[in-house]
């Protein structure tokens, strides 16, 4: 059999379609804004919102990456990227926490762009499954997020 009859293209999933369409909303809103102050405020109460209206079990976890983030990484800038809490530098998404109901996965995920400078040799992760976060999960964000900031 060749691969057009055993798969067919069926186009963007609904939960694909939420986010682009959440992306869209995100930057009408941002062209709307007035200062730099008045976006950098209004970004990071976007993100909290937005983690607020998380299940039980992603929003525990995204507030404490959050946390860790803003903590480690006083320079990213929090902002709403594809409705996930994203953080940048220079405009740029460094990275980014992906609910695990976003798009109907088995785990939350922290993610990281090419911005973050995370090289290690030929070949480095760029996306973390997250469960808990646990001291030693708390410590490795940290390590990862000043790292991708250096």
């Amino acid at each position: 059999m060749s691969r057009t009859e055993t798969s067919a293209y069926e186009g963007f999933t609904a939960e694909e379609r939420a986010a682009m369409k959440e992306h869209a909303e995100e930057k009408k809103k941002e062209a709307r804004r007035r200062s730099r102050a008045d976006k950098a405020a209004e970004a990071e109460r976007d993100v909290l919102a937005k983690i607020a209206e998380m299940a039980d079990s992603d929003r525990v976890i995204a507030e404490r990456v959050h946390a860790i983030v803003k903590a480690n990484a006083p320079t990213l800038a929090p902002k709403l990227w594809y409705g996930m809490p994203a953080y940048t530098l220079d405009g740029k998404v460094v990275c980014f926490f992906q609910s695990a109901a976003k798009f109907k996965a088995r785990y939350a995920t922290l993610g990281f762009n090419d911005a973050a400078r995370l090289d290690d040799g030929a070949m480095w992760s760029t996306s973390f499954a997250l469960t808990e976060v646990t001291a030693e999960v708390e410590e490795r964000i940290a390590a990862l997020v000043r790292q991708a900031v250096s």
